[in-house]
């Protein structure tokens, strides 16, 4: 009798512990993140994971805290699935470590010169949170804010935000939504739009970072880029605009062949001096048609190549200069210098206060449009 109580409580603890792998496993995406590491409340709101999936096997983890693009997994040339974005791996580490990993930015990618703009003669100071300028809307702009979800299925996700009048010093109640789409042939569509009550700015973006080899402890300097553009806009030391569009022929931003991002970085160019590297918005060809990529972004080890679709008249072209290996990603790895590579869409940086640029002013009545895709593929 006693071998028998004893063979069944080792049963009952087996079974036990069974269960419990199970549920730890059931929790676990294909990056290897815990859904539970990502649920919490944030100023009163639930903050959780959501996972995208298509037929392929790509997987996109998107968290509704700043509306983060926490990991992407796309396939390689020899079919292993890469994570192929930096980030964290629990929501602690998003709210604590400074950083936009992923996220959803606004009311104004970008900076905005001495965080000042004026609107039919109306003058409004926005937050100075980068060498005197305001950047990406504020210390706590959108990236900081615990997003709605309106609508969640296993390939859509659909965000939806409402920021007060007054809201880092923006005119306007606006009403922003943001919907993730990852598609059948491995794309992942951003699609924007927003509303106002007054007349506002609005230039929002993703600040997804890439490494396109899988590997974010390697830096991005032997990825090639190709880039659909004429232009690119200088700036000076505190990284802000002059006002000019420069030619990028003859000029280490000319990628309208496929370079080597690596190749001419770190070129005696007052302009890479100026940006630490590539941080320069890149004017896109106005006569692009649509439908065709405006980047190619591609790694010589995974073979995958990632094309960029946008339907904003610049980009961000970004090297990651300023990540120095003190930020710990996901799996405990250290981001290095020049680890990863951003292309986010958008107006100029300081349109507001630049009339010859393309407008970012929104009246009531209109509806802000934004469309922004990142296809996945490989090079055999």
């Amino acid at each position: 009798m006693k071998i028998l109580k004893a063979i069944t409580a080792a049963a009952s603890v087996a079974l036990i512990l069974s269960s419990c792998n199970h549920e730890t496993q059931k929790t676990l995406t294909k990056s290897g993140l815990d859904a539970d590491n990502f649920k919490t409340t944030v100023d009163g709101k639930d903050v959780s994971l959501y996972t995208l999936t298509n037929a392929n096997g790509v997987e996109a983890c998107i968290t509704n805290y700043g509306g983060r693009l926490v990991s992407l997994m796309v396939p390689d040339k020899n079919g292993k699935f890469q994570d192929v974005v930096l980030g964290h791996d629990s929501i602690a580490d998003y709210i604590n470590i400074d950083g936009n990993f992923g996220a959803l930015i606004g009311r104004y990618g970008n900076r905005i010169n001495q965080g000042k703009f004026s609107i039919n003669g109306v003058d409004y100071q926005l937050p100075q949170n980068n060498y005197g300028h305001c950047l990406h809307g504020g210390p706590k702009g959108f990236h900081h804010s615990v997003w709605d979800v309106a609508n969640s299925t296993d390939s859509t996700l659909t965000l939806t935000l409402f920021s007060p009048d007054g809201d880092a010093g923006f005119p306007g109640n606006v009403n922003v939504k943001v919907t993730y789409t990852l598609t059948h042939d491995n794309a992942i569509n951003i699609a924007y739009s927003a509303t106002t009550d007054a007349p506002t700015i609005l230039n929002l973006t993703n600040h997804s970072y890439f490494n396109l080899s899988g590997d974010p402890s390697k830096d991005i300097l032997s990825e090639t880029l190709w880039m659909d553009a004429e232009g690119f806009t200088p700036i000076d030391s505190t990284f802000m605009t002059t006002g000019e569009i420069l030619s990028v022929k003859d000029t280490p931003f000319d990628f309208s062949s496929p370079m080597v991002i690596g190749s001419r970085i770190d070129e005696n160019n007052e302009q890479l001096i100026n940006g630490l590297g590539y941080d320069h918005n890149i004017v896109l060809n106005k006569m692009r048609n649509v439908n065709d990529p405006v980047a190619i972004l591609t790694d010589p080890t995974s073979g995958i190549k990632m094309e960029m679709f946008t339907t904003e008249p610049g980009i961000q072209f970004y090297a990651g200069n300023f990540l120095d290996g003190k930020v710990k990603g996901k799996k405990g790895i250290a981001y290095p210098k020049r680890s990863a590579v951003c292309l986010e869409s958008q107006h100029y940086p300081d349109s507001p206060n630049k009339s010859q640029w393309p407008s970012v002013i929104v009246n009531p009545g209109d509806t802000y449009t934004s469309n922004c895709t990142y296809k996945f593929s490989v090079n055999k």
